[in-house]
Protein backbone atom coordinates (compact mmCIF):
# COMPACT_ATOMS: atom_id res chain seq x y z
CA UNK A 1 0.00 0.00 0.00
CA UNK A 2 1.45 3.58 -0.95
CA UNK A 3 1.52 6.65 1.14
CA UNK A 4 -1.39 8.42 -0.52
CA UNK A 5 -3.46 5.27 0.34
CA UNK A 6 -2.40 4.59 3.64
CA UNK A 7 -3.07 8.75 4.23
CA UNK A 8 -6.48 8.63 3.00
CA UNK A 9 -7.24 5.36 5.32
CA UNK A 10 -6.32 7.40 8.40
CA UNK A 11 -8.57 10.11 6.97
CA UNK A 12 -11.50 8.07 6.57
CA UNK A 13 -10.71 6.24 10.02
CA UNK A 14 -10.29 9.88 11.76
CA UNK A 15 -13.53 11.34 9.93
CA UNK A 16 -15.69 8.53 11.48
CA UNK A 17 -14.29 8.90 15.07
CA UNK A 18 -17.54 9.50 16.40
CA UNK A 19 -19.01 6.14 15.05
CA UNK A 20 -17.60 4.20 17.94
CA UNK A 21 -15.61 0.79 17.32
CA UNK A 22 -14.41 1.26 13.64
CA UNK A 23 -10.93 0.31 12.67
CA UNK A 24 -9.68 -0.43 9.36
CA UNK A 25 -8.29 -3.85 8.48
CA UNK A 26 -6.20 -5.35 5.41
CA UNK A 27 -8.08 -7.02 2.83
CA UNK A 28 -7.86 -7.61 -0.93
CA UNK A 29 -4.80 -4.97 -1.30
CA UNK A 30 -6.66 -2.20 0.70
CA UNK A 31 -8.57 -2.15 3.70
CA UNK A 32 -11.95 -3.51 5.10
CA UNK A 33 -14.09 -0.94 7.14
CA UNK A 34 -15.21 -2.67 10.36
CA UNK A 35 -17.64 -1.25 13.33
CA UNK A 36 -17.13 -4.22 15.86
CA UNK A 37 -17.35 -7.03 13.68
CA UNK A 38 -19.91 -5.78 11.15
CA UNK A 39 -18.00 -5.10 7.80
CA UNK A 40 -19.37 -2.20 6.28
CA UNK A 41 -17.15 -0.62 3.68
CA UNK A 42 -14.21 -1.30 1.90
CA UNK A 43 -10.72 1.16 0.94
CA UNK A 44 -9.25 0.37 -2.33
CA UNK A 45 -6.88 2.70 -4.37
CA UNK A 46 -7.78 6.15 -2.62
CA UNK A 47 -11.63 5.43 -3.19
CA UNK A 48 -14.26 4.67 0.00
CA UNK A 49 -17.47 2.31 -0.88
CA UNK A 50 -19.96 1.47 1.38
CA UNK A 51 -22.57 -1.84 1.22
CA UNK A 52 -25.76 -0.49 -0.19
CA UNK A 53 -29.01 -2.28 -0.08
CA UNK A 54 -32.33 -1.19 -1.89
CA UNK A 55 -33.04 1.46 0.37
CA UNK A 56 -29.98 3.37 0.03
CA UNK A 57 -28.95 2.63 -3.46
CA UNK A 58 -30.56 5.21 -5.38
CA UNK A 59 -28.86 8.07 -3.58
CA UNK A 60 -25.17 6.68 -4.90
CA UNK A 61 -26.75 6.29 -8.28
CA UNK A 62 -28.88 9.97 -8.15
CA UNK A 63 -25.06 11.48 -7.59
CA UNK A 64 -23.46 8.94 -10.88
CA UNK A 65 -21.40 6.71 -8.27
CA UNK A 66 -19.96 3.20 -9.29
CA UNK A 67 -20.15 -0.48 -7.49
CA UNK A 68 -16.80 -1.25 -6.39
CA UNK A 69 -14.82 -3.40 -9.40
CA UNK A 70 -11.44 -4.40 -7.35
CA UNK A 71 -10.12 -5.69 -11.29
CA UNK A 72 -11.90 -5.50 -14.75
CA UNK A 73 -13.28 -8.34 -14.79
CA UNK A 74 -14.97 -8.49 -10.96
CA UNK A 75 -17.49 -5.96 -9.97
CA UNK A 76 -18.88 -5.88 -6.56
CA UNK A 77 -22.84 -4.22 -6.52
CA UNK A 78 -23.49 -4.52 -3.26
CA UNK A 79 -20.65 -1.89 -2.47
CA UNK A 80 -20.65 1.36 -4.26
CA UNK A 81 -18.38 4.54 -4.01
CA UNK A 82 -18.78 7.27 -1.25
CA UNK A 83 -19.33 10.75 -2.86
CA UNK A 84 -16.05 12.92 -2.23
CA UNK A 85 -18.31 15.93 -0.51
CA UNK A 86 -19.85 12.90 2.04
CA UNK A 87 -16.20 11.79 2.52
CA UNK A 88 -15.49 15.69 3.22
CA UNK A 89 -17.68 16.21 6.38
CA UNK A 90 -17.71 14.48 9.07
CA UNK A 91 -20.82 14.30 10.19
CA UNK A 92 -22.72 12.95 6.75
CA UNK A 93 -19.96 10.51 6.19
CA UNK A 94 -21.11 9.13 9.87
CA UNK A 95 -24.43 8.92 8.64
CA UNK A 96 -24.22 7.46 5.66
CA UNK A 97 -21.41 4.90 7.59
CA UNK A 98 -24.12 4.09 10.21
CA UNK A 99 -26.66 3.39 7.07
CA UNK A 100 -24.22 1.22 5.64
CA UNK A 101 -23.83 -1.06 8.91
CA UNK A 102 -27.46 -1.54 8.73
CA UNK A 103 -27.61 -2.60 5.50
CA UNK A 104 -25.23 -5.20 6.53
CA UNK A 105 -27.36 -6.15 9.71
CA UNK A 106 -30.35 -6.90 7.56
CA UNK A 107 -28.25 -8.96 5.15
CA UNK A 108 -26.84 -10.79 8.18
CA UNK A 109 -30.59 -10.95 10.08
CA UNK A 110 -31.78 -12.24 6.67
CA UNK A 111 -28.95 -15.39 6.42
CA UNK A 112 -30.48 -16.37 10.57
CA UNK A 113 -33.56 -16.71 9.34
CA UNK A 114 -32.84 -19.40 6.80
Amino acid sequence: MNQRDESFKEFVVDQLRDLELVEARRMFGGHGLYRDETFFGILHKGKLYFKIDESTVEEYRKRKMKPFRPNPKQTLKSYYQVPPDIIEDADRLREWAERAVRCQGKKAERLSEI
